[in-house]
């Protein structure tokens, strides 16, 4: 959250990459946020124009990768942890993320939004002003991450620890400590067995390729100036011994490159996978106390 009430710089740019896809790259699509345009309110032409100016340009273009497919990745995961019959979605650092307002009642699940109290006061106004209902399927969960219990709080919301979940957590753990991210998953450890969850991490540079490392010298001092600087960083190896230690098992870790249908790789534009982070899907296995 910035000091001037807006949601961080790096949600903004994130939902500014989901929503430049659809306007200047070419089918086929990774991923269709038809409302992360109209999410950015007022800040939504200025910060997709760098997209329609410079949309070659290779930061610009593997940001637009990097959002789609970690969306892209998620929901796809979300659909069959629905059909198997998981009705209960939690999206850590919500954001700008859509699902709820685009997907509706319709998914059958209902959305339980965790984020900062101030963000998520933004994003309503946002919702608001754009004529976009909040559907009843949706519960925000205001949550200062210094001071609030996690599950105490999705618990009081509403949300119910003793079924299978799915829950996200895109986009932050490279912005806090290792003993940030382990509490964080000793809290989800708390939810039912059989509960799922997708986390997306940055991978070391030793692991990164050309591209990926391209990107993160171009990006992570920006970051940093923003007052986001990049703490963490986990190979696969890591990250699966991490999980484990909290009661978790590894279904698939997953680069840019595989996490989607190959097919989307067959391009005409400039958008190409970079090898800079990972997605992991991981399920509960022995719950924590």
């Amino acid at each position: 959250m910035n000091d001037d009430g807006r949601p961080s710089q790096t949600a903004l740019t994130a939902a500014a990459a989901r929503a430049a896809h659809l306007i200047v790259d070419d089918e086929p699509r990774i991923f269709a946020d038809t409302l992360a345009y109209t999410l950015l309110g007022d800040e939504a032409e200025n910060l997709v124009r760098y997209h329609r100016l410079h949309g070659d340009h290779p930061i610009l273009a593997g940001a637009r990768a990097a959002a789609t497919v970690r969306s892209r990745y998620t929901e796809d995961r979300l659909a069959e942890a629905v059909a198997r019959g998981v009705t209960q979605y939690v999206i850590l650092g919500a954001g700008l993320d859509s699902f709820a307002y685009r997907a509706g009642p319709a998914s059958g699940t209902r959305v339980f939004e965790v984020d900062h109290p101030g963000t998520q006061e933004w994003k309503r106004d946002r919702l608001k002003k754009a004529g976009v209902a909040l559907p009843g399927t949706v519960t925000f969960v205001p949550v200062d991450f210094e001071a609030a219990v996690l599950s105490e709080a999705l618990t009081e919301a509403g949300f119910d620890p003793s079924r299978p979940a799915f829950v996200s957590w895109l986009g932050v753990t490279m912005y806090l400590t290792r003993e940030a991210i382990a509490g964080t998953l000793t809290e989800i450890g708390r939810c039912a067995p059989g509960t799922e969850i997708v986390i997306e991490s940055m991978l070391p540079p030793e692991l990164q390729d050309a591209a990926g490392r391209a990107y993160a010298e171009g990006v992570s001092s920006v970051a940093a100036e923003h007052g986001e600087p990049w703490l963490s960083h986990f190979g696969p190896e890591d990250l699966s011994a991490l999980l484990e230690r909290h009661g978790f098992g590894l279904i698939r870790h997953a680069r840019t490159s595989d996490a989607v249908d190959p097919g989307l790789w067959e391009r005409t534009d400039a958008v190409r996978p970079v090898g800079l982070s990972l997605l992991t899907h991981a399920t509960v296995l022995v719950r924590t106390r």
